[in-house]
């Protein structure tokens, strides 16, 4: 998870670099401004891994998702059609990088949906287990 965070953060980074040089500091900030919902759904879900994560640390966990792992050239296949496709559809070069921001929320969306639901599952059979 925290390879995964960190490569979150650093992409993060490079995205807003990329959106400052391109489209400005206003057009940046509007961009981030219309995916605040998305942004704001990020909260409970943290909450709910950081609570899993301090309820089960003193166990030893089994991972779940390590059979859901998707390929890099499966994952870079993905990016590339969606790129084109928002290419087509968002009238350009702009519109298509527009969207990168979109992608990399819901990227952090679902690694933590992945984890919660890998610690829910933990959660369970430890619970059946003490009973």
């Amino acid at each position: 998870m925290i390879k995964q965070l960190s490569l979150f953060f650093v992409t993060f980074i490079f995205i807003i670099c990329v959106y400052v040089f391109l489209l400005g500091e206003n057009k940046t900030i509007e961009i981030i401004k219309d995916e605040y919902l998305y942004l704001l759904s990020l909260i409970p879900l943290g909450f709910i891994f950081l609570y899993f994560k301090f309820k089960l640390k003193d166990y030893e966990l089994i991972d779940f998702n390590k059979n859901s792992n998707l390929s890099f050239q499966t994952t870079v296949i993905l990016f590339v059609v969606f790129q084109v496709i928002d290419y087509i559809q968002k009238d350009g070069f702009i519109g298509m990088i527009s969207q990168w921001f979109f992608y990399w929320i819901m990227g952090v969306i679902a690694l933590f949906l992945m984890e919660n639901i890998n610690y829910l599952k933990n959660y369970v059979v430890i619970k059946k287990a003490t009973k």
